[in-house]
Parts: C-alpha cells; structure tokens; sequence
C-alpha cells in the first residue's frame, strides 16, 4: 500500500492507499490551536506525536507492506528547531497576526511591493518573513538558539527519518524568500526584510523533494519524501497539471490555485507563485484567509449544525432575502487575491425577519463571490476542480457552481495525502496513472438562471468590498 501523510492545522490524516488510487483508510487525529489577542500558536511535540499516533494506528488496521509514504501539511508560519529537528518555542501558526504592524510598516514604505516583484509572493502576516522579523526584533533568544526556521512538514520529516539536518523544498519556500526563477533564496530579500544575520536560519531547499527512510510511525526503511505542501499537494491529488486549469480547495480557508507555465510580476501584489518540481511549472496561488471558518462562526451563532445546513440553503432564495456577507472574519484580515490586514466581516439587509436559513445562504454566497474573485485573479482558463470539507453538502457544491457559473470537478477523500503519494512516486521513479488516481467523484453543473443572477451579485459584491477596503485602510 501507498501512505499519505496530510499534517493540517485543526487535524493530523495519514490514509493508505492501493496501487489503482483507491482510498483504503484514513486515521486522524485533532491538534490544538493557541489563539489570543491575535497570536495563533502550536505545539510542536503535539503536533508530531499526531502524526506518530495515526501512522500506527493506519498501519495496524492495513496490515500490508508499505511501498512508499509521501508527506505533506500546512504552509508559512515559523517552525523553530534546534540541530535535532526538536521544538525551540511554540510554532507560529500561518493564522498568526502578531507582525500585521511590520506589514503595514512595508506596505506603506514600498518593501511590501518590492519583495512581490522580486519574488511573486505578498507577504501577510502569518508568512516567515514578517514573523521572523517579529521574533528578531521581539524575541531574539528564540532565534538565537535555533537551528533552523522550517515549515511544518520539515519539522516532522526531521524527526520521522532522523535527518541530520531540516531541509524544506520549493513549494514551501516560495513565500516569501524564493527567487522562482533560480530556484534558491534571493538574498536582497532577506536584507529588506532586516534578516541577514539570520539568513542562516533559512533551511537549504530540496529540489527535487527530499527523501528519506523512516526510524518511526511507519515500518523501519520506508521510504519517504517531503513535500510538496497541502496546497500543491491537493493540486496533485486532484489532476491539475495543465496551464490554465484550477482548484478551490474550500476548507477552514478557501485557495484558489491555477497551473500556470508563465511567471507575471505585474498587477496588484497578490498571492503567491507556488514552484513545483517540474521545472518551469508553477501554481498561481490565491490562498484567502476566509473559509468554512466564516460558515462555522455563523452556524455556532445561530444555533445551526453542520446536518441542517443542504436544508436551510434549499429554504431561501437566491440573494437570501436582501443579506448580503462580506465573509472576512479573519483576525489578520485578508492576504488575497489582495492584502488588507485590517479589513473584517460585514453583514448587511438583516432586519427583525432575517432568519438563520437567510444568514447561512447569504454566507455561503459571500464566501463563493471570495473565490470567484480569487480564481479570476489567478487566471482561470481551463477546468476547475473543487476539494476540501465543503465539498461534503452537495446543496453549497450547488450554489457553489452556480455563483462562480462554471461545471465542478469534485473530488473528494484525503486529497492532499494522495497528492502526496504522487509526489513521492515520481521522486522514486514509481510509476502510477495520475489519471486514474485523480478522476473526480461527481461532476456539478450550474444552473443558468442562477448564473445569471449571481454574475451581476459579484459585480455587487466587488462594489461593497471596494467601500469596505478603503475603510479598513484608513
């Protein structure tokens, strides 16, 4: 069997998978998050003991021989470690935003602008290079006393294979020191961002992705790789490959990716390009903040749960009777297809007559006029494939094709941890079809009508985002 190791924010997955792609099993396992007063921070040692915990019980249940394992897990934040791939301090979640002064310091003095021409990623305030400015400056012992500043996924592999030393991999350092047309650290970028004499700190980049065999969680000697991370690798798991096709991954938060072969530094900084391990073969990233979170928050105060949500939505109308959400309930604010740390969550045409059916549609239709725009900002041509959470109410894959008026490849499982078997099997030269690994469950088509309806709600949409930017920037 083929294992997928998928180290998420919220959740710990590890599933196993046969020759032909189909999904054996999946263990999870729940992990903390420390938020207060806009710190968001994990435990490290919590984190791996997951990982550690759901390899053996996966492996218990299929009892057959493993033939590879491939790792994968969430992106940005600061993993500090020390020679031995063991915890420093606690990691600082990508949801982090403690550096939002230091960004808008760069924002305003042009650093911000600079670093995205440079290396097409826009900083926010949960990536490594305000957070490491943060720590130097606020606490340098940490950093001092360090060996590495990695990502999640290096963490773990660190510690899985019992590496001399933490590597990273290109996908995960493309935000924000990656030069992603050599492939390697761009120094001027370090020294904007006040980090020379930290430079050191900056794992060395595997490319291709790094392999290894395993001393635990899975039987002695598999072998393993590390990376790409859950962004990338849900675009793998889910056959986006080809220029101009793309994913919405519709999770705690929504990311929109579309392959792309061509490298635009122009525009409004925005995103991020994701490099590959396919030589000039690149995502454009739009990983926006807002997500199934605003739906939870929502649901949590209205006293709905996740079962009623396909019913409610089928109760109220198209345009949820006059409310309408501008669903950025992130404490950070939003990071794309623009940044703005300071923008937060409106809601508006709620009166005494409003009812929960209308919040939740309005919700789900502001968090799908979100996505639209990041994927029209990412550059969507081709075919688009949806995955994540969201993707298990069939009534929101509706409404979602609807608002975004375009057919949903749907493909659902552990998409990141099968994406992460891909990645490892080309590392080793392992030859399984793509094709037949990555076929999408269900195909949604839009409702004409409706598109049309909420083509014109998006151009609303934009409007009140506009009004809504300008205030949050003042």
């Amino acid at each position: 069997m083929y294992v997928g190791i998928d180290v998420g924010t919220s959740v710990v997955k590890a599933a196993a998978f046969d020759s032909g792609g189909r999904q054996l099993a999946v263990e999870s396992r729940p992990v903390e998050l420390s938020l207060r007063d806009g710190f968001v921070e994990q435990d490290m040692d919590e984190v791996y003991g997951a990982v550690v915990d759901v390899l053996g019980k996966l492996t218990g249940r299929v009892p057959e021989p493993v033939e590879l394992a491939g790792l994968t897990g969430q992106g940005d934040g600061v993993w500090l470690v020390d020679q031995e791939g063991r915890p420093v301090r606690s990691a600082l979640s990508w949801m982090d935003g403690r550096a939002h002064e230091l960004l808008d310091q760069w924002l305003a003095d042009g650093t911000f602008e600079t670093v995205f021409r440079r290396t097409g990623g826009a900083m926010f305030p949960g990536s490594p290079g305000p957070l490491l400015a943060w720590l130097d400056r606020y606490d340098p012992k940490s950093l001092d006393a360090a060996a590495a500043a990695v990502y999640c996924k290096d963490m773990v592999f660190q510690r899985l294979t019992g590496a001399a030393r933490a590597t990273t991999d290109v996908s995960d350092a493309s935000m924000p020191f990656l030069d992603p047309r050599a492939r390697s650290y761009d120094n001027r970028v370090v020294e904007l961002l006040g980090l020379t004499r930290r430079r050191r700190l900056l794992p060395p980049v595997g490319d291709p992705i790094t392999t290894g065999e395993a001393r635990e969680g899975l039987p002695s000697g598999t072998r393993l790789s590390n990376g790409p991370y859950d962004l990338p690798a849900c675009a793998l798991g889910a056959g986006v490959t080809e220029p101009g096709d793309g994913l919405l991954i519709v999770g705690t938060c929504l990311a929109a990716l579309v392959a792309t072969t061509q490298l635009d530094l122009s525009g409004e900084p925005a995103g991020l390009y994701i490099s590959t391990d396919r030589h000039g073969h690149r995502l454009r990233a739009m990983p926006a903040m807002v997500g199934t979170a605003a739906l939870d928050w929502v649901l949590s105060t209205t006293g709905v749960t996740h079962a009623e949500v396909d019913e409610l939505l089928a109760s109220t109308p198209p345009g949820a009777h006059g409310v309408r959400v501008l669903p950025y309930f992130a404490p950070s604010g939003e990071r794309a297809p623009f940044v703005e740390p300071h923008l937060r969550a409106e809601l508006s045409g709620v009166s005494l007559e409003t009812t929960p059916a209308d919040l939740i549609r309005a919700t789900c239709e502001g968090i799908g006029y979100a996505a639209r725009h990041c994927l029209e900002a990412a550059g969507l041509t081709g075919s688009l494939a949806v995955c994540g959470g969201g993707t298990r109410s069939p009534a929101w894959m509706q409404l979602l094709a609807d608002v975004l008026g375009r057919p949903l490849r749907v493909v659902e499982g552990e998409v990141g941890a099968r994406g992460a078997v891909l990645a490892a099997a080309e590392r080793y030269g392992v030859s399984l079809d793509a094709g037949v690994w990555t076929e999408p469950t269900a195909i949604v088509e839009p409702d004409s009508g409706r598109s049309a309806y909420y083509s014109k709600g998006f151009q609303e949409h934009l409007v009140r985002l506009d009004v809504a930017r300008g205030a949050a920037g003042r």
